[in-house]
């Protein structure tokens, strides 16, 4: 065994004596107390390798008080020793000591079955950059998984996130998964706790990655084993499909902005337009001052539900897609022209209006006359240009080099 000091004083990497050179795969678990199942678990992963006929290294993330680094060791695994400070970092602090092309990862209690690893490989041979593990195209064993999560939390996230995301996995919340070391490098996990689950699926769609599923074995903790959820007590699993759904929505925040914001901005304008010159009777009903503020109110939000949408949209795009688009849409010198005509325009419509305020001694009268409505729809259309002026400056500014960046 030899022991190498890294830049990081808080980090230490464990080398086996057995080391392997060259390895195609690597194998990236995080660890915490794992003594009891950790020698069987690796002993899993170095047949699964054998039968996937690769080489590979197991990287053991350790943040332990028992045995665990000793043992894993000895079973010929790399041990990243690391202070205790989450499931998400613990991914975070390996990824400088991935050596593979592959990444698989998972957990350490022999839930996952690693044996059955060559599935994972053969799909990344055929190109795929993300390798998702599917309980559902697998299987789980009778007493794996409590009920809650099986037949309420993971299928209702999993439903959720296909929504949100138009994507098709069956269980986002799988712990057993493959990345390229590419993708991953490039994926920039920022999650500190077990909502890194969902951030690696939320990025792989924002990324664009090949993404493929294949079907892995869940078993039920060994006799004598506590699962983590059960260490830290019963709120643990709620707070972790909290924040699960939290890393959901934010890393979608455009999806509660965009289209919502085009429905509003819609709606909104229909309320308010065809009124711009007076009341309109639909039947029974008779749209009138009240409606047609009702209308504004829904524009303005749409707009700014919209515009705040699609800047959401530039903080996940790795693409460039969304980033080209906007700027194809909002072309600098077309956006200005239409901010100023639209704010020209508003204090056009909305001049009559304060012209008889000034004449009347800062005094309008009781009666609603047809000024009134045009005024709306001048106070809409300066609201939408000066949205549509800050937006365009947003946007541009955030294409601009970011200091520093060429060095």
């Amino acid at each position: 065994m030899t022991a190498t000091l890294t830049h990081r004083p808080d980090v230490e990497l464990l080398v086996p004596d057995d080391d392997v050179a060259d390895p195609l795969v690597s194998i990236v678990i995080p660890a915490l107390n794992e003594e009891l199942t950790i020698t069987e678990f690796l002993a899993w992963c170095h047949q699964g390798l054998r039968d996937a006929g690769v080489a590979g290294e197991i990287v053991i993330v350790d943040s332990s008080t028992d045995r665990t680094a000793e043992l894993a060791l000895a079973a010929g695994a790399r041990v990243l020793r690391t202070p205790r400070r989450g499931l998400g970092r613990a991914y975070i602090d390996a990824v400088p000591f991935i050596r593979g092309t592959y990444v698989v990862m998972g957990d350490a209690d022999c839930t996952y079955d690693f044996r059955l690893l060559k599935p994972f490989v053969e799909r990344f041979e055929e190109g795929n950059e993300f390798v998702m593990g599917s309980r559902w195209k697998g299987s789980i064993e009778p007493g794996a998984m409590p009920w809650l999560h099986r037949y309420a939390g993971t299928p209702a996230t999993t439903w959720v996130l296909n929504a949100l995301y138009s994507s098709d996995f069956s269980d986002i919340h799988c712990g057993m998964r493959g990345i390229t070391k590419d993708a991953l490098v490039r994926m920039q996990l920022s999650s500190q706790s077990w909502e890194y689950a969902s951030e690696m699926v939320l990025k792989s769609v924002h990324m664009g990655l090949r993404t493929a599923e294949v079907p892995v074995r869940f078993l039920k903790d060994k006799e004598g084993r506590v699962s983590h959820h059960k260490r830290l007590g019963w709120f643990s699993p709620f707070q972790a499909a909290w924040i699960n759904l939290k890393a959901m929505f934010i890393y979608g925040a455009d999806f509660f902005l965009v289209k919502p914001g085009v429905l509003l901005m819609v709606f909104g304008l229909a309320l308010t337009l065809p009124l711009s010159f007076g009341p309109v009777s639909v039947g029974p009903v008779t749209f009138s001052l009240y409606w047609m503020l009702l209308g504004l109110t829904l524009a303005v939000l749409g707009i700014q539900s919209f515009y705040l949408g699609r800047i959401a949209q530039l903080f996940y795009d790795y693409t460039g897609q969304a980033r080209a688009r906007a700027l194809r849409h909002f072309r600098y010198n077309r956006a200005m022209g239409a901010s100023v005509a639209l704010v020209l325009a508003g204090i056009a419509l909305a001049a009559p209006l304060v012209v008889r305020y000034l004449q009347g001694g800062l005094r309008l009268s009781g009666r609603v006359e047809p000024w009134n409505y045009l005024a709306v729809t001048g106070v809409l259309s300066a609201i939408a240009g000066f949205a549509t002026f800050t937006f365009t400056l947003v946007l541009h500014a955030a294409t601009l080099p970011r200091w520093g960046s060429e060095r």
